[in-house]
């Protein structure tokens, strides 16, 4: 179940990000409407794993950009 959810949330990030262009993980968290850091970290966690975003340091955030 955990799975699926993860999906589904790295659905919502991709297509924040394909529509918005690299943002900071607070405001994609915005933008995606997710309800909590643990949801965003999930669904960064799949999208890295699969390869589909470039993550690097901005500050005390982490700068987000599809690959």
């Amino acid at each position: 179940m955990l799975q699926e959810k993860a999906g589904e949330l790295a659905g919502k990030v991709w297509n924040a990000l394909s529509e918005n262009g690299p943002m900071e993980g607070k405001d994609l968290k915005k933008a995606a409407k997710l309800k909590s850091d643990k949801e965003l970290y999930l669904a960064l966690g799949w999208l890295l794993r699969e390869d589909k975003v470039e993550a690097e340091e901005a500050g005390r955030d982490v700068r987000l950009t599809l690959k």
